[in-house]
């Protein structure tokens, strides 16, 4: 080694300052825990200086140009090499950014979530960006350290596992806590909300390590769209099914209108021109309607469904009543006393309109 090449040395271990490239990280450490006496250190305005050793920070340094000499910096003296004749520091020097980080991007599986609205448990991702600063340079050191994560190029990286971790407990929370259909959360519905939540509990999260996350930003929580499409399905059906009042009732429906489509293929199966296709696509509309007909008719024993049996009205009281020998509202015999009514067939008892000269029911001449 030459003159020169020792006197760069000498001059290079005397200035002591984070290097151009390293500007881009949170956290930056000095390679070398020796330091000699009276050496430059220069912190620029938007970072700190922390001197750590032994497993606890022993001092911090502001913005500035400081010379190492524990006459101008008393910590420093609890940081001498006694071994060299006191002209040597040993201590770890780590050079923490406090401005604020943005557009910090992550993105990951939530997992599965289930959706309120279907009962449905849906795979769930998640994309997006944040920002955050260092308020505690000196709690970011110890928490980094009794992580083992010295290394300062796993800060951001634990970062991005924090807001993931939060995420995905939050987001299954809200969904299932505030009913939230799950469409409407991927449609944006709820950002804002969610949002809040997430930086709220963040916040609680990561406030030990002296960090704060300002905002949440171009965050997108998704779907595939198979499963979205299947979400779409289940919200129409169960909207039909509330609407023809009961599940019998919606799976006749059901069957009518896919007899329907069924009737429609073929009318287009059959087309040969304009005038053609609109008479087979009225005669689809009608075989549709037919074969939901017999769907429906062929769910009760292949027999149609017959009329409730008209009631008849009790002489006596007056009230419409069941067929029997006796009304069962006031127990008088009702073939005896109907029959003595101007409104009932002495026959079978049934009511007779007005003008009637014979009994719809039995077919007996009226009497008088």
């Amino acid at each position: 080694m030459g003159v020169m090449d020792w006197l760069k040395r000498g001059v290079g271990e005397m200035m002591i300052a984070r290097p151009d490239d390293a500007k881009s990280q949170v956290v930056w450490k000095h390679p070398d825990p020796t330091i000699p006496m009276k050496s430059q250190l220069t912190v620029e305005s938007d970072e700190k200086a922390v001197f750590f050793r032994d497993g606890k920070v022993v001092g911090t340094l502001g913005p500035g140009r400081h010379t190492l000499d524990s006459m101008n910096v008393p910590f420093l003296s609890n940081l001498v090499d006694s071994f060299t004749g006191g002209n040597v520091f040993i201590t770890e020097v780590f050079f923490v950014s406090t401005r604020e980080f943005t557009g910090v991007k992550f993105g990951g599986r939530i997992g599965h979530v289930e959706d309120p609205k279907s009962g449905v448990p849906v795979e769930t991702m998640v994309h997006g960006e944040f920002s955050f600063k260092v308020l505690e340079p000196e709690q970011l050191i110890v928490g980094l350290v009794g992580m083992g994560r010295a290394d300062p190029m796993h800060v951001g990286a634990w970062m991005k596992e924090q807001v993931l971790k939060v995420l995905r407990d939050r987001i299954a929370e809200l969904c299932v806590k505030n009913k939230w259909p799950l469409l409407d959360v991927t449609s944006g519905a709820y950002t804002e909300e969610v949002e809040k939540a997430v930086i709220d509990a963040l916040d609680q999260h990561v406030a030990s390590y002296g960090l704060d996350i300002v905002r949440l930003g171009n965050f997108v929580v998704a779907i595939d769209e198979d499963d979205a499409a299947n979400l779409k399905r289940l919200y129409t059906d169960a909207a039909y099914l509330r609407t023809v009042g009961g599940v019998e009732n919606y799976q006749r429906f059901a069957a009518g209108k896919a007899m329907m489509g069924a009737g429609e293929g073929m009318a287009k199966g059959g087309g040969g021109g304009d005038a053609g296709g609109t008479l087979l696509g009225g005669a689809g509309l009608g075989v549709g309607f037919g074969l939901a007909q017999m769907l429906v008719r062929d769910s009760h024993g292949g027999q149609t469904l017959a009329p409730a049996a008209t009631g008849i009205v009790c002489g006596a009281c007056g009230q419409s009543v069941g067929a029997g020998k006796f009304c069962a509202a006031c127990g008088t015999e009702l073939k005896a006393k109907v029959a003595a009514t101007a409104g009932a067939c002495a026959g079978c008892s049934a009511p007779l309109a007005a003008d009637a000269r014979f009994c719809g029911q039995c077919g007996r001449k009226r009497d008088g």
